[in-house]
Parts: structure tokens; sequence; C-alpha cells
């Protein structure tokens, strides 16, 4: 563990008191998930995640420390998925042959085999792990994992780049340990949480939200209203689909409508958010038109309403936008200052020179009352289906 001491000023949107302990949980062997130089999530922009959170001196705060990772044990990763699973994992990993590889979703274009896989995927597990351990046993109060977020794995199968499922590994984990625990899982990712949501359709001790491009035109193609869970757990699975073109203020109305009262009425022990920047106007993968403005004000809501919180990463395809985006994020966690302009020492590496982005998308007044339209259809089937389910 390294920690700094410089200065302890507070972020604009910090709470009174002291600034809560953060954690960022970081490995330079997190670049070994590599899908190759074509693949679309190159490791490269957790380096330089790492490098501008740094930079910016936010890792020198008193409150703040970076801890590295271990990868996760066998048992760990088998809380959420198959041993067959695991061991073609491990196989494939290691080079060898398997001739039904595709049923597991792996040696796909988005699911390439690369060498040290297993490790690699493994390594991300750990990572949220630590993070959830050190937030549930009091050694912190925030704890990032910048390099997990691996949302869409199943038990027994790959999927959106995910070989495995860290957030739901690093949830089971914990109320496995510490029966009766409550856990809010929010997923701000660009694309459905759907193997985190499959994995609790059925409980009621974890409530998951996600927010998230319709299944009707993004991958994986779920995530509707009333995918609201199931048995014991229906209406502890909150799906809100958002149109294309969704902005920050109408993005934001919606946020406000549905997370703050659910979070309110269900009362977690801990928060576990996937912090997903694919939906930056300039991602090359969505169609989600969020500047880092608006993704910052959804952070700031998450840390007023996440007294104990783990954020993961996720998706952000951008190289230029993903660093900046995780970073405003942790500084907002850590409730510390962060310069406005980019430090001298990486700005090369980005094509603005500001935290925040240099333009915004235009919205005509018609697209607007569109996407406004769409979406607070959604908010208010979800207020019919999932509100009564926690008295609201």
């Amino acid at each position: 563990m390294m920690e700094g001491a410089a200065s302890q000023s507070a972020g604009p949107d910090a709470a009174a008191g002291p600034p809560p302990r953060a954690v960022l949980v970081y490995s330079p062997k997190f670049s070994d998930y590599d899908m190759g130089a074509q693949h679309p999530m190159k490791p490269i922009r957790l380096v330089r995640t790492y490098e501008l959170i740094k930079a910016a001196g936010l890792l020198n705060q008193p409150n703040v420390s970076w801890r590295r990772p271990r990868r996760a044990a066998r048992d760990a990763l088998a809380l959420v998925h198959s041993e067959r699973y695991l061991t073609v994992v491990r196989l494939l990993s290691r080079g060898a042959l398997i001739p039904d590889l595709f049923a597991y979703g792996l040696g796909t274009g988005d699911n390439p085999v690369f060498p040290g896989m297993y490790e690699a995927s493994a390594l991300a597990v750990g990572g949220t792990v630590l993070a959830v351990d050190l937030v549930a046993e009091g050694r912190a109060d925030v704890a990032f994992n910048i390099g997990g977020g691996l949302h869409h794995a199943h038990r027994e199968r790959a999927a959106g780049f995910c070989v495995f499922n860290d957030p739901a590994i690093g949830i089971e984990h914990l109320v496995r340990r510490r029966p009766g625990t409550k856990v809010a899982y929010v997923d701000i990712d660009a694309h459905h949480g759907d193997g985190v949501e499959e994995v609790f359709y059925e409980r009621r001790d974890v409530l998951t939200i996600s927010l998230h491009e319709s299944g009707h035109y993004l991958f994986p193609g779920s995530g509707f209203v009333e995918s609201i869970g199931e048995g014991e757990g229906r209406g502890f699975s909150v799906n809100l689909p958002l149109p294309p073109n969704t902005h920050d203020a109408a993005y934001l109305r919606a946020f406000e409508q549905v997370v703050p009262p659910l979070l309110e009425a269900f009362a977690p022990d801990l928060v576990v958010t996937q912090l997903g920047i694919d939906s930056h106007f300039a991602d090359p993968l969505t169609h989600l038109q969020l500047t880092l403005r608006g993704y910052a004000e959804v952070v700031s809501r998450l840390r007023q309403l996440s007294p104990r919180w783990v954020a993961l990463g996720g998706g952000g395809y951008n190289m230029d936008v993903a660093p900046r985006a995780w970073t405003i994020a942790f500084a907002s966690m850590a409730g510390v200052d962060r310069p406005d302009e980019l430090p001298e020492e990486v700005a090369g590496q980005y094509q603005v020179d500001t935290f925040f982005d240099a333009t915004s998308p235009a919205v005509s007044r018609e697209e607007e009352t569109s996407v406004r339209a769409l979406i607070q259809e959604s908010v208010d089937q979800i207020r019919r289906l999932v509100f009564p389910h926690h008295g609201l």
C-alpha cells in the first residue's frame, strides 16, 4: 500500500466532515487482460487512468491510498461460475485446444482467447473482492477497482468482453461472509448489466439497478422494464432502458426519479456501482450523449447516496475519455480536489487540455422532447411495477 500526505482540500461536492478514507485498487498487471490490438477494450485505458490519478495528485492526499490486488482463488470464482467453465478457461489460457469453446462464449470476436486469460481475469476479480473487503471491514469508506466491472459474464459463458463476472463474485463473497448484509448494485454502463442481474434475479438481499441504452439498439439486447425479478426477488431487479441520443439533462432527471428513492427505501449496507463511461457522446460503440459534466453529476449523487461504496470500472472505449472520467469519479469518491486542467506530464496523451469536455453534442428541441417522453414512459412503468415492492 502506498500513501502520501498533501493537500486536504475537499471537492465541491464533498459532504460535511472529514473526507472519506478512499482506496484506489490497481495493479500494473491489469494490462495482462489484453484481447488484442484490434479489440476495442484496450488495457492502456487503465494505465492512463492510474497515471492521470497519480499526476493529478490524488494519491498524495492523506485520506487516499492505493492497493495492489492479488488474483482471486478458484473457490471465490466458483461462487458464480461453474467448475467446468473455470477448467475450460484455465485450459484455454494455457494454449490447450477445446473443441466446443464457442459454447462457452470464447474464441469469438468479442471474447477471443489470449495467453494468461485465466490469471488476468482472476486478478480483476481479486481487485473487486479486495475493494469489497476493505469497505465491509471498515478499513476504507470507499474503494475503486478501475480494472473491475466485467458485468456480462455468465455462470458458464463469457460475453461482452467479460470472462469472469467480478461484480457478482464480489457481492456474493460479501453476503456469504456476512449473512444478512444487504447490497445495492447500481450500473451506469451504457450496456445492460445482465450477468450481475442474472445471478441475483430471484433474491431480495441484493437490489440491482441498471441504467443503459435500450436493448432494442444495443448489446446484450436485454434489460427491459418488465424484467423485475422472480420469486422472492420480484421487484429487486430494476431496469431503466434509455433511447439513443439520451443527453445529460434527460439522463439526470431519470436517475433522480428512480435511483435515490429505491436506495433510500432498500437501505443497503453497501453500495456497489459499475461506472462504465461508454455512455459518453464520443464513445465508438454506443449511442448515448452524456458529457463528462453529466457523468460527474451522476457520480456525485452516488457518493451522496452511498456512505459505504465500492466502485468498479467497466465500459469506456474512447481512450481520450475513460481516464478523465474515472479520475473525476475517484476525486469525487475521495472528496478531494483535482486540477481543472490536465497535468502537464500527461497532457500530451489527450486531445483536450482539461478534465471536462471542450465540446458537447447539440440537442434539438424535437429530439429533447422525444427522448424525455420515451424515458418518462419507462420511469412511470418502474413506478408501477417496482416501487410498490419497496413501499413507495
